[in-house]
């Protein structure tokens, strides 16, 4: 018995990228700085003498700026991955570390002769304990460990508080991070989470709006989830999955708007508002036939009911109302206007000549 590979007709070549960099490390960088990785991989890999390679060259064939291709091979040492050689700032030798070996020189000393020096972190343990005094600080490592289902070790802390220097981020962006990471990505990892921050503080967004906002052309899902939880003040726990399927219900089977939806939200005047709570409401309003917020409007107007008029007698002629003095005929009827007022006078002067013979 013998095993054979087949022999292609042309080789196009293959570049083997390690697993460790796809999990652990590719997720923390953006996009950019994964293609001068992987080009310049590529390029080493293939050990061709031939070709003169310089971070101009990458930055020409990936067409972008030649400032990109330097921060990225300086993220890529920071993490440790590569090591630059050469005193020239521009075009220097970049050595990619077997990542392989690297992971166990930092888990199994044992088996290296030669313990690796650990880097430090920025902040010391006092830092840490003088943080955790902070409210707005201890409250946000509070969330971060209920997020996680399980207590983040003072290491991970450290790093968490270097994202707040070195990314200029508030703790309650660095909460949402997690957030998205763990509840819609289902990824745990601190490396992980390091990456969606900075992506997000390359794209500008520093704020939870802005965040939120963002979610609208990224993940639209999740954008509806937060909107609706900001609404009810409810931001602040992971999201349920049958809440999930309500919202979810909201627009796609009975098709409302966001507009709809947060006015909704409006009426859960309760002290613990809830998403069941808005969901009655919204059932209703679907029902009833809701399509816009003009239509809430007009739910809300009193019915207006009609009530009998009293009629005086002079407005009985023109009712078409009948009784049996319809047809009475007044004595007045007989006279006109200046009849009846000297009819009036001579009843006056008769009245008081007989006052005046009485006296």
């Amino acid at each position: 018995m013998s095993f054979k590979l087949e022999t292609p007709d042309m080789d196009l070549g293959d570049t083997p990228i390690e697993n460790i960099f796809i999990n652990d490390y590719m997720p923390m960088a953006n996009g950019t700085y994964v293609k001068v990785y992987l080009l310049g991989y590529k390029y080493a890999y293939e050990r061709d003498e031939r070709l003169e390679i310089t971070n101009s060259s990458i930055s020409k064939h990936l067409d972008i700026p030649l400032e990109d291709v330097l921060r990225a091979w300086d993220f890529w040492e920071e993490k440790g991955i590569i090591i630059k050689h050469g005193s020239d700032k521009v075009n220097y030798k970049v050595e990619f570390l077997n990542l392989k070996q690297l992971y166990i020189k930092n888990n199994y000393t044992n088996f290296s002769q030669k313990e690796e020096p650990i880097k430090e972190n920025k902040y010391s343990t006092q830092d840490l304990i003088e943080a955790n005094q902070i409210p707005l600080i201890n409250n946000m490592f509070n969330q971060i460990d209920y997020i996680m289902r399980r207590q983040t070790s003072p290491t991970e802390k450290k790093m968490v508080l270097e994202w707040i220097h070195d990314y200029n981020m508030n703790p309650d962006v660095i909460e949402k991070a997690f957030f998205y990471a763990v509840e819609q990505k289902g990824i745990r990892k601190i490396n992980y989470v390091e990456g969606i921050i900075r992506n997000w503080y390359d794209e500008g967004l520093t704020n939870i709006d802005a965040i939120i906002e963002n979610f609208r052309k990224t993940d639209e899902k999740y954008y509806r989830y937060q909107k609706v939880m900001k609404a009810l003040g409810l931001h602040n726990r992971p999201i349920k999955k049958d809440e999930k399927k309500l919202i979810d219900k909201w627009f796609d089977e009975y098709e409302f708007s966001m507009e709809i939806v947060l006015m909704g939200c409006e009426t859960d005047k309760n002290p613990k508002p809830s998403v069941n709570y808005v969901n009655g409401t919204l059932k209703s309003w679907y029902e009833k036939g809701v399509k816009t917020a003009e239509d809430i409007g007009l739910l809300d107007k009193p019915v207006l009911t009609k009530r009998p008029v009293n009629l005086k007698a002079s407005q009985y002629k023109n009712t078409g109302y009948k009784n049996r003095f319809h047809n009475f005929e007044q004595r007045s009827d007989k006279y006109s206007a200046e009849e009846l007022e000297d009819i009036a006078r001579k009843k006056r002067e008769s009245y008081n000549e007989k006052l005046k013979g009485e006296a």
